[in-house]
């Protein structure tokens, strides 16, 4: 009976994404090999149920209509035109992808498939030279220049278009703007070098030489600077003692970057990173109030710098634009961040959460049933950032598919399934962003293969999975017909609709109701 229930669900599954992702037809046995009878018994009907519910609860709402003129018996359409919930990805290849027609579908992702897109911001790439940011596109923006380079991982900003263009075209398209990162300690694909290196005095200068042996840089790919002994002994009041013009230098240069930013966009961009993957410093007791500078896991940073950010962000940013903390430690140290910064006076937003399935034998592990991501592991990091009491955005998420062969893209649009269907589920989360939408376009170091798309944008499975669940199983589309005082009630998910009817002179009427 037990082997027959597992057949039964494995079948069920199959089934489903067969319909859902565009599988090629298959024999039974052929289905039952993309994921175990192991991997069926975590996601077992129980735990399907208990998530359809959690999305029935947390994702949909009741709404009520009154129509005044309409005609009698007439039906009335209920089009759901917009999602609350945010389904993003990054939008880091914009007009990179080396033909025309592959940046054209990978644009018509954004208002199809995605609602909102993440804007590179790295500090890094953005002022490659102090006091010239890029915001404008330039000609090594452009189409046609990327059109014409033979190694577009080897271009410096690759992954890095200018913003301005970048969000422009989103602001045509009616899809929410999110800004990565605005402050971030790391050396390797954030900070500039020029900021240790050209912010000090000669004597200050001379002094660092000495307690660091080598200088993080985009070349060699350090995540942070390599420093002697002598650095690691110093304590942040004698650093400070050592380097009091790099010490008021770095704060200034800090807050510039942020109030920059803000002048510069004010609020088109409706929502920040401000501080990205601080929680290893605060959980290490790194980040200390009334400090000049931090012993960062990165290096040298500003004093309390996450605090410090944030006070400033709260001050410049309008009212309406959202500010983010954003990590990869999920661990209670980081829900204490965030509650410590509100107890202080930050304007705190929403919390980000990654999740990265970087390595492709995660997924075949997963696959065979092994314990990565389970239910059970998702509802723990939930239940801890929901102490903070404030909406969290899974703002990364890789899914490779193993091999990219037919099974591991079968397999990557399983897991994405239900992992999406367990996150959209949750009632504090607000969004979920992919990261690589297309194959072999990350960063160095990034898996080749976590695309839903091949790098020629071709459509994989996991792509019509997120397409089936985002603009078919998540969307309402009903008639109803009023009674007779034309009240109309409907459950719905949460989002913007389109109603329309025939009054009583046979003309049609529409008018947007929004559902919340």
């Amino acid at each position: 009976m037990k082997n027959l229930l597992i057949t039964l669900i494995v079948l069920f599954y199959c089934a489903l994404l067969q319909a859902q992702t565009s599988f090629p037809k298959s024999s039974k046995e052929d289905r039952e090999k993309i994921m175990s009878e192991a991997y069926w018994k975590i996601w077992n009907p129980d735990i399907q149920k208990q998530i359809d519910q959690d999305i029935e609860k947390h994702r949909k709402a009741d709404g009520e209509l009154i129509l005044t003129d309409f005609a009698p018996g007439a039906e009335v359409k209920i089009e759901q035109i917009s999602h609350d919930f945010k389904f993003g990805a990054h939008i880091f290849n914009y007009n990179q992808l080396g033909k025309t027609e592959y940046n054209d579908r990978y644009k018509e992702l954004y208002g199809t498939l995605f609602n909102s897109a993440t804007v590179a911001f790295y500090w890094k790439t953005f002022e490659m030279q102090p006091n010239r940011p890029r915001f404008k596109e330039e000609y090594w923006d452009t189409e046609s220049y990327w059109n014409s380079v033979a190694e577009p991982k080897k271009e410096p900003h690759w992954r890095r278009p200018a913003p301005d263009p970048v969000i422009e075209f989103l602001e045509s398209k009616g899809i929410r703007i999110h800004g990565h990162p605005i402050i971030w300690g790391n050396r390797k694909w954030h900070n500039p070098n020029w900021i240790i290196q050209n912010y000090m005095t000669p004597e200050e200068k001379a002094k660092m030489d000495k307690l660091i042996v080598e200088y993080g840089n985009l070349e060699n790919y350090l995540d942070s600077e390599k420093y002697s002994e002598a650095y690691k002994n110093l304590t942040v009041e004698q650093l400070e003692e050592m380097f009091p013009d790099l010490t008021k230098k770095l704060k200034m240069l800090f807050e510039k970057r942020i109030v920059e930013l803000a002048e510069y966009y004010g609020d088109r961009i409706h929502s920040w990173d401000v501080v990205n993957e601080s929680a290893t410093d605060h959980q290490k007791g790194l980040l200390v109030p009334g400090s000049g500078l931090a012993k960062s896991v990165y290096g040298i940073m500003p004093g309390d710098y996450t605090y410090e950010a944030f006070k400033v962000a709260t001050e410049v940013f309008p009212e309406n634009v959202l500010l983010n903390i954003n990590d990869y430690n999920l661990s209670q140290s980081y829900t204490d961040q965030a509650k410590d910064l509100l107890s202080r006076g930050c304007k705190v937003d929403i919390m980000g959460s990654q999740m990265h399935l970087f390595n492709p034998q995660q997924c075949l592990d997963i696959a065979a049933g092994k314990e990565i991501q389970t239910p059970d592991h998702i509802w723990g990091w939930n239940e801890r950032l929901s102490q903070a009491r404030l909406p969290i955005h899974l703002s990364e998420i890789t899914i490779t598919a193993p091999g990219n062969d037919e099974r591991g893209r079968k397999i990557q649009a399983v897991i994405t399934q239900n992992l999406y269907r367990l996150w959209f589920s949750l009632e504090r989360m607000m969004g979920i962003t992919w990261w690589n939408v297309v194959d072999d376009c990350g960063a160095p170091g990034e898996p080749s293969i976590s695309g839903i798309f091949t790098r020629d944008m071709v459509a994989k499975p996991a792509y019509y999975a997120l397409d089936n669940l985002i603009n078919n199983e998540w969307k309402t589309n009903l008639t109803a017909k009023p009674d007779k005082n034309g009240q109309i009630k409907f459950r719905g998910f949460k989002g913007n609709y389109r109603i329309t009817w025939t009054d009583q002179t046979g003309n049609i009427q529409t008018k947007e109701y929004y559902l919340k």
